[in-house]
């Protein structure tokens, strides 16, 4: 039986790791995401309907401030 639980912990290891990089990857990315829009001119910054004011605080928002349905 000790076998068994023992066996069954290590395989929900990964799961955990798995997660972890995803979550991690997923920081990232919205990290990545906000510079590039920190950098858009004014004309491409119209063209996606958002003010250099508003590109800048959306930029300075930390990678895990992200809406509820972004969230793994």
């Amino acid at each position: 039986m000790a076998t068994q639980i023992s066996r069954l912990a290590l395989a929900t290891r990964p799961f955990w790791s798995l997660s972890l990089f995803s979550s991690i990857s997923a920081y990232i990315a919205v990290a990545r995401q906000r510079h590039a829009l920190s950098q858009l001119d004014d004309h491409l910054l119209q063209d996606i309907g958002l003010t250099k004011h508003q590109a800048n605080s959306e930029a300075e928002r930390a990678p895990w401030d992200v809406p509820a349905h972004w969230r793994l």
